[in-house]
């Protein structure tokens, strides 16, 4: 997921994108907005920007802080004109909200090759098949399944009133947009991530400012270029992330916040977003399980939980993260691992095999496996090749026989390494995954409902998938989110429009009230009145 943010770049913008050297125009640039460089930043030096005193002292700090304000001043500028055009129209129609969801999925169907490609080029390789899957059958999908049920989600739900106390009385929540939402998107499924929390935004009416992912400079160039050929800029605007950004976007004051990342960073944009007192989504992952049942058939099992592993090489907030299997089968465990890959991954040379993001994940994968190595650990490589530095594609392995104190145990491993644990009881299981944070997917493998139930009933996490992996997320229907460590609240389905809304409760008092005999002074009626509701109303 994304790292935290740092220091702005000195290098954030070509200064031909500015118009003028005015940031106003560089807001209004038909290639969009990439701040904030030195342009802006010589702007607001030039026009009256007052320095920290710090320069006297550091003036490399200094030069930092004051391009920090420009990316908040800039930002801030956007917000400021999305929050207007949302006062003039504060509650978008059926019929509007509809044609914004269907721009939005013209935008994505008539670019799709372009989109392809620049995810690629952002990923180094990425296969074009698992781009179809991940990024365009799902997200198609969900939008047509909002302009489905958009309507019921619309409409005003009569609530029950208390007939003794406001008899004739009507009670309605009436779902209302909140206002701008700002979405800190990843990069591992840009266009996915970003359009299921975009079209959630407008079926709810909102306006969405979004900011991408470092390493997803391409597809955010891209989007950006063609986002304003389909819907207005004061309805949808992509920022790029070139250093510094992310920090100053999550302390805006945005009527809500979805951030999908890291639990570190998280904590960073919550912690950010409450100094405005905004409410908060946040998609963290985790160290999600698959739990294989010894009577459950063990070659299905494993080609579920590989498929998921070498998909996108591992690198989904969602994948299995470790698989707890029965101590009578880890080795046909591992064996029929090694024949699927075998059969299906053969080399990682090939275009359906995908490169980690960038240097640093692919790092991190080597590190981690020398570290549990260090320990003691058995790493199973069924191919036997090599990981590629050059391609930085890394084969899928196992990894047995672990310890508490190796890297692999203790933090989410999104890549292609799995780490193999054996249980003897369900109560193993459950005293395992409990003993650590709460996980954003379960991947309990049984048909014995009783056994399901139980892991679901004892173990908490975002989500789950019976007798599958990640797929749970590619249900229009049902909500999507974390718990605890893994995140909280939702997006998708119902439950995503209802977090996006203001549910506002609105009460209609009618010609006939009880208050003329509720009021003071409280004497002779009127205090039986009082007395004989209180006793009704605690019998």
């Amino acid at each position: 997921m994304d790292d935290q943010p740092g220091l702005p770049s000195k290098r954030l913008l070509e200064p031909s994108k500015f118009v003028n050297n005015s940031p106003q125009e560089a807001l209004k640039s038909p290639l969009h907005w990439r701040p904030y460089g030195v342009n802006v930043f010589t702007y607001f030096k030039n026009n009256g920007a007052i320095m920290n005193s710090i320069a006297e002292i550091n003036p490399s700090i200094a030069e930092s802080l004051e391009q920090a304000e420009a990316i908040r001043t800039s930002m801030q500028m956007k917000l400021d004109e999305m929050r207007r055009a949302y006062h003039k129209a504060p509650n978008p129609s059926l019929a509007e909200r509809k044609e914004h969801l269907k721009q939005l999925k013209r935008m994505i169907g008539d670019n799709t090759d372009a989109i392809s490609r620049a995810i690629s080029l952002d990923y180094g390789h990425r296969s074009e098949h698992e781009t179809m899957f991940a990024e365009f059958i799902g997200t198609g999908g969900s939008i047509d399944d909002i302009l489905k049920n958009l309507k019921s989600w619309m409409k005003p739900e009569k609530r029950h009133v208390d007939a003794t106390m406001f008899p004739f009385a009507s009670n309605t929540v009436v779902p209302q947009p909140l206002g701008v939402m700002g979405l800190i998107v990843p990069w591992n499924f840009p266009v996915f991530l970003a359009v299921s929390q975009i079209a959630t935004a407008f079926a709810a009416g909102n306006r969405a400012m979004v900011k991408m992912s470092e390493n997803s400079r391409n597809i955010t160039r891209l989007l950006q270029e063609l986002s304003p050929q389909y819907l207005p800029e004061d309805k949808l605007f992509f920022i790029e992330e070139t250093g510094g950004v992310g920090i100053e976007f999550s302390k805006l004051a945005f009527d809500l916040i979805i951030f999908t990342g890291s639990g570190a960073t998280g904590k960073k944009v919550m912690a950010s977003a409450a100094e405005n007192l905004t409410p908060v989504i946040l998609e963290l992952g985790g160290k999600s399980p698959a739990i294989i049942d010894p009577n459950y058939d063990l070659s299905k099992a494993v080609e579920r939980i590989m498929f998921a592993k070498q998909f996108n090489a591992g690198q989904i907030c969602v994948n299995v993260d470790y698989v707890m299997v029965h101590k009578s089968q880890v080795d046909d465990f591992v064996e029929l691992c090694g024949q699927w890959l075998k059969a299906n991954v053969p080399t990682i040379d090939s275009d359906d095999y995908t490169s980690m993001i960038d240097q640093r994940a692919y790092d991190r994968m080597m590190a981690t496996l020398e570290d549990a190595r260090s320990y003691g650990a058995k790493i199973i490589n069924p191919t036997g090749e090599e990981p590629n530095p050059h391609t930085r594609k890394v084969p899928v392995q196992l990894v047995v026989d672990t310890s508490p104190e190796m890297i692999i145990r203790n933090r989410e491993t999104f890549g292609p390494l799995l780490m193999v644990i054996t249980y003897e009881t369900p109560e193993e299981v459950i005293e395992h995954v409990n003993s650590g944070d709460r996980p954003l997917a379960m991947y309990p493998f049984t048909r014995n409902k009783k056994l399901s139930d139980l892991y679901i009933n004892h173990i908490m996490s975002g989500g789950v998938s019976i007798n599958d992996a990640l797929l749970h997320v590619s249900q229009h229907d049902l909500p999507f989110g974390g718990v605890g460590g893994s995140g909280m609240g939702h997006y998708h389905s119902k439950e995503g429009f209802i977090s996006l809304s203001k549910m506002r409760p609105v009460f209609h008092q009618a010609n006939f009230t009880m208050n003329k005999f509720l009021a003071p002074p409280y004497t002779g009626m009127k205090d039986k009145i009082y007395r004989a509701l209180t006793k009704k109303s605690l019998k």
